[in-house]
């Protein structure tokens, strides 16, 4: 996944915008109806990588199985998750945990009628 892939993701989810509360270089996905974040990735590092927040389980079980993932860098390591996106973990996989991480965060939507 590509610098450009992970942000053209993460800007194509619903009430998804990026800020830059930490600097120029860190950008930091939040979902506007809360504004509460859900991706965070330097997208010039090298290595490039991004943050999720993950369930705390499927968190433990994904850092098993890539040594990839490790707990989220600089954020609550039970609830954020890092990824090395250097190809190993699957793009698909990358995809789904991000989707995931703005469900867990995005506001919820009014019911019709309520």
């Amino acid at each position: 996944m590509t610098p450009d892939d992970l942000v053209n993701l993460c800007l194509g989810l619903p009430q998804a915008v990026e800020t830059f509360p930490f600097g120029a270089q860190t950008s930091v996905f939040k979902t506007s109806g809360n504004g509460k974040i859900f991706a965070l990735t330097v997208l010039a590092a090298d290595p490039f990588s991004v943050s999720v927040k993950c369930d705390p389980e499927e968190g433990r079980a994904l850092r098993e199985e890539f040594p990839q993932i490790t707990p989220g860098y600089h954020l609550n390591k039970k609830h954020w998750i890092t990824i090395v996106l250097d190809g190993t973990v699957p793009d698909e996989l990358v995809a789904q945990l991000l989707r995931d991480s703005h469900a867990l965060v995005r506001p919820a939507v009014p019911r019709a009628g309520a």
